[in-house]
C-alpha cells in the first residue's frame, strides 16, 4: 500500500499491521514461545490485533473481547529513534514526511512487538534528545500512542547528544528515521557517539523527489522550515548548482557512514513502506 491509503486510516496501530503483514518473517527469527513466556495480564481488543490472541473461553463469559498480553524474555533491544526538527513537516503529493515516518516506526514497532521484543522510542528536538517511551511493559501500545500525539517543530542544534540508557550488556538494533538534514555534521557526530560492535544502527533518510530532482520551473519562495528564513530563486538559474550539491552531500554522508554495524538506507515518499522495510529485513537476521 502507498502511504497516501495509509495515512487515510488515520490508525498508526492499523497501518503498522498491514505493513507488516506484506512483510516476511520480521525483525529475527521467529517468534519465542514456550517456558520463556508467561501470562502478563488482559487488555482490551483494538482493530489491528490478531482476533487469534483473544480469549474466547474469558469472553464466553464475560461478553468482552479481552486479549492476552504475555512477558517474554528478549534477547535484542530495538530503540527508536525519530526526528522531530521542522524539516520533517517537508510535504510531497500529499505525503508528508513525519507521516511516513509515523507509519514507518509503526511497522517496526509492531514487528519487534510480534517478536517479543524489547522496544523505547526517543525523539530529537529543539536541541535534545528526548526519551519519549522507556523501556518497558506495553512499550508497543505507549509507542504507538506517542508517535500519534509527535509533532515537528524547531531546529536541532545539540551541544552534546547523549543516550545515558544505552547500555552492551545485549544486542540492540537503533532505528533512526530522519531527512539527514543537518546544519552542520550533527548528524554525523550523534551515529558516531553511539556506534557501537553490538549495536547495529539503521538510518532510514527520507526524501522528496523535488528534494533531489529539483524539477522546477518558473520563480518560487523557499522556506527553511526550521528557521522560517524565505528566499526567492528562478528554479532554472540553479537547478545545476542544486543537484550537484545534493549529489556531493549524499556522497560525503555514504562516505562518512561507512561504519561497521551502520546501514543507511534513503527511502522517497512516494515509495510504499513494506517495500523501504523488505530490502532490509529480508537480508538480515538478528
Amino acid at each position: 500500500m502507498l502511504a497516501t491509503d495509509l495515512i487515510k486510516l488515520n490508525n498508526l496501530q492499523l497501518a503498522g499491521k498491514l505493513v507488516s503483514d506484506e512483510l516476511l518473517l520480521g525483525i529475527h527469527a521467529s517468534k519465542r514461545s514456550g517456558s520463556g513466556t508467561e501470562f502478563e495480564q488482559y487488555r482490551h481488543y483494538e482493530p489491528g490485533d490478531d482476533p487469534r490472541r483473544i480469549d474466547w473461553k474469558l469472553y464466553a463469559r464475560t461478553d468482552r473481547h479481552l486479549v492476552r498480553e504475555s512477558a517474554t524474555e528478549s534477547n535484542l533491544q530495538i530503540r527508536f529513534l525519530l526526528d522531530l526538527s521542522g524539516s520533517m513537516n517537508y510535504s510531497e503529493q500529499s505525503v508528508s514526511r513525519l507521516e511516513y515516518a509515523k507509519i514507518l516506526l509503526a511497522s517496526l514497532a509492531y514487528l519487534g512487538y510480534r517478536q517479543s521484543d524489547q522496544m523505547s522510542l526517543y525523539a530529537l528536538q529543539n536541541g535534545a534528545l528526548q526519551t519519549l517511551v522507556p523501556t518497558g511493559k506495553q512499550a508497543f501500545q505507549r509507542i504507538l500512542f506517542a508517535l500519534q500525539k509527535a509533532e515537528a517543530s524547531g531546529q536541532w542544534l545539540p551541544q552534546q547528544a547523549r543516550f545515558p540508557e544505552f547500555q552492551q550488556k545485549q544486542k540492540e538494533l537503533l532505528v533512526m528515521v530522519t531527512d539527514f538534514l543537518q546544519a552542520d555534521n550533527e548528524w554525523l557526530e550523534l551515529i558516531k557517539t553511539v556506534a557501537s560492535p553490538r549495536r547495529e544502527i539503521v538510518i532510514f533518510q527520507l526524501l522528496g523527489d523535488q528534494e533531489t530532482d529539483f524539477n522546477l520551473s518558473g520563480f518560487y519562495r523557499f522556506k527553511d522550515l526550521e528557521t522560517d528564513q524565505e528566499i526567492e530563486v528562478q528554479a532554472e538559474t540553479i537547478q545545476g548548482t542544486f543537484r550537484q550539491a545534493v549529489s556531493d552531500y549524499f556522497k560525503k554522508i555514504e562516505e562518512e557512514l561507512l561504519l561497521p554495524h551502520v546501514h543507511l538506507i534513503r527511502t522517497k515518499l512516494n515509495e510504499p513502506v513494506a517495500r523501504a522495510l523488505k530490502g532490509f529485513l529480508t537480508r538480515r537476521r538478528i
